[in-house]
């Protein structure tokens, strides 16, 4: 449970610090962003990436017409569409991954389990899509400079002018929810989770996809 008078933005993101660190300096993304590991682990990484979004959004317009998550929907997050268009692009291109590691799998289901539940979702919202706006923007353009990608990144990029705006308001949306004391401590325990299930999938991936030789 969370104080009343403490934001959610702010709560969610110091008490999920610690697990979104430990995912962020995974030595999976650390070899993908220093340009150590070849164009076969983004596309490992944006394979595993579908069927996450895919269970998320299924989610998200569930609730899209609920009080206590609808002020956060806005379709130009939505990511799907374009995962499977850039994963359509890597395989012309000769590079696949057929494989969904079972850490994948666990965190579908967790997204599949909080469906039915917006303050959940919020969480599980927060940590990918506000994520997305800020480190994956960050993802996309190292991509680009280590292996001179041009096509197979959309995944990357979003239809926002100016992105800090865009946060802002997502912030203050997120503050204003009518959550109560136990549900804005749902959404954060749900954050952590997620987080949580990045670092095993990344773990996961680690082994599968080899370093540069």
């Amino acid at each position: 449970m969370l104080a009343a008078s403490e934001p959610l933005s702010r709560a969610l993101k110091e008490r999920t610090a610690v697990a979104h660190e430990r995912a962020e300096n995974s030595g999976f993304m650390s070899s993908m962003l220093e340009g150590k590991s070849g164009v076969e682990a983004l596309v490992a990484l944006l394979a595993q990436s579908l069927p996450i979004y895919a269970a998320l959004e299924a989610a998200c317009r569930r609730q899209a017409q609920k009080p206590l998550f609808a002020p956060l929907y806005d379709v130009i997050l939505e990511r799907e569409t374009a995962l499977r268009a850039d994963l359509d692009t890597h395989a012309k291109a000769g590079i696949e991954c057929g494989t969904i590691v079972p850490a994948t799998r666990a965190y579908v289901a967790e997204i599949e389990a909080s469906a039915a539940d917006p303050a959940r979702l919020v969480g599980h919202h927060y940590v990918r899509y506000l994520g997305d706006l800020s480190g994956g923007q960050i993802i996309g353009t190292l991509m680009r400079r280590h292996h001179g990608l041009d096509e197979g990144l959309s995944f990357y990029h979003f239809d926002v002018a100016k992105p800090k705006v865009y946060k802002d308001e997502y912030r203050a949306n997120l503050d204003a929810l009518p959550l109560t004391d136990d549900e804005r401590g749902e959404a954060v325990d749900a954050a952590v989770a997620a987080f949580d299930l990045n670092s095993r999938v990344f773990a996961e991936l680690g082994e599968l996809v080899p370093l540069k030789a």
